[in-house]
């Protein structure tokens, strides 16, 4: 089986995590992503950590299924090597510091202007003018800057998401549009520059909460483990000392919660409990109703008595329980992929369609394919010699 974009040649100028995640999806469904990389340490996202059998759990993740081209393309020889691969190359996408694209002219809008059937992607900070331009734009300070930290945690203690969601949601943006300018490009014959940065990504998904804080006149302020305009929609405590979460979207669900599980039927009339809002409004004391019936059961038991009466639960799980989780397992979405350390157990990526089988080859080395690329660039083997010599590329 093949991938849907095979044929398809990526040159990726990356760096950390938002771009390469997007690249790792190209080349899930079947993308050749050539990775260009420092010489000597590569990427800086292969020392975040050294977890994964002296391998760095960022690295592993986003960096599948790539051929790693270790040059240094400030070197006027290095360079001529990065202009021929992206004359032949489908995508080019960048994220590199602020002002390097534009001061060695790899801005997608410069390359498109020299291949106008390129489709060549820039990933920012805060994108281009405005007083944050060129500010440094890691995923923490984003998240700062479009209020993602202060709408997570409580209201006394904010607390930034566990996962990089300012990255990702600029990452899959990336992905999205170079896939959009690629199906573009099959009716007309260009490619197109795109541009994304990630605060504009984290700010679409902020959606909720902005328009809630522009039209109610309050901000929104933390809610834990709960939703500020559905109630019961929390975590509660088991007997056990575990945490089950349920949600309650409308009246017909309250009504089952309160008669199944509660055993309160006259809940459903009252009617400060008997509406949505209503609900909100008195959401002391919905919780405490549901916290008294919930904390006399074991998690086991609390999903057993949800799952019966029909109400949306689930239970708060480690990292650990969901590596182990019942549902990756029965529907075998593990496999494992080669890695300079050896076999790596990872996830098969979400889409599934019957005739696409997903890619899942090994983590590159440092400049594993310097050589092999510049070869097939039509490169001596005395020529690429020179250039390691000299320290233009690594491998």
């Amino acid at each position: 089986m093949t991938g849907p974009l095979d044929g398809v040649k990526v040159v990726a100028l990356e760096q950390a995590v938002s771009l390469p995640f997007a690249t790792r999806h190209l080349a899930d469904l079947g993308a050749r992503v050539i990775k260009i990389e420092r010489v000597g340490g590569g990427d800086f996202a292969r020392d975040y950590d050294h977890e994964v059998r002296g391998l760095g759990s960022h690295f592993v993740w986003v960096n599948r299924n790539k051929e790693s081209l270790a040059l240094d393309f400030k070197d006027p020889q290095g360079r001529a090597v990065l202009d021929e691969l992206i004359a032949g190359a489908d995508v080019v996408a960048q994220n590199l510091a602020p002002g390097t694209a534009e001061r060695m002219g790899l801005t997608a809008e410069k390359l498109c202007a020299r291949h106008p059937r390129l489709v060549a992607c820039d990933i920012s900070g805060y994108g281009e003018g405005g007083p944050y331009a060129t500010k440094r734009a890691y995923d923490l300070l984003v998240q700062a800057e479009a209020a993602s930290i202060a709408t997570t945690g409580w209201p006394d203690r904010p607390a930034k998401p566990g996962i990089p969601i300012a990255d990702l949601t600029a990452g899959i943006y990336a992905y999205s549009s170079i896939l959009a300018a690629l199906y573009e490009r099959e009716r007309t014959g260009r490619g197109r520059a795109v541009k994304v940065s990630l605060f504009d990504a984290i700010a679409e998904w902020m959606g909720y909460t902005i328009y809630f804080t522009q039209y109610s006149g309050r901000r929104h302020e933390p809610n834990g483990i709960s939703h500020p305009s559905l109630s019961p929609y929390e975590a509660f405590g088991t007997a056990d000392g575990r945490l089950v979460v349920l949600g309650v979207q409308n009246d017909r669900e309250w009504a089952r919660l309160a008669v199944e599980v509660l055993g309160r039927p006259d809940l459903v009339t009252d009617p400060r409990y008997a509406t949505g809002p209503g609900r909100t409004r008195h959401r002391a004391d919905v919780t405490a109703v549901c916290a008294e019936t919930i904390g006399k059961l074991t998690l086991d038991e609390a999903i057993q008595v949800l799952d019966a009466a029909g109400i949306a639960c689930g239970r708060v799980n480690h990292a650990d329980e969901l590596v182990a989780h019942p549902q990756l397992e029965a529907r075998e979405r593990w496999r494992d992929v080669d890695s300079p350390a050896g076999p790596i157990r990872a996830l098969l990526p979400p889409p599934i369609s019957d005739g696409w089988e997903p890619r899942m080859d090994a983590i590159p080395a440092v400049g594993q394919h310097s050589r092999a690329i510049l070869s097939e660039l039509g490169r001596s083997p005395a020529e690429i010699d020179q250039l390691v010599e000299r320290g233009v590329l690594g491998g």
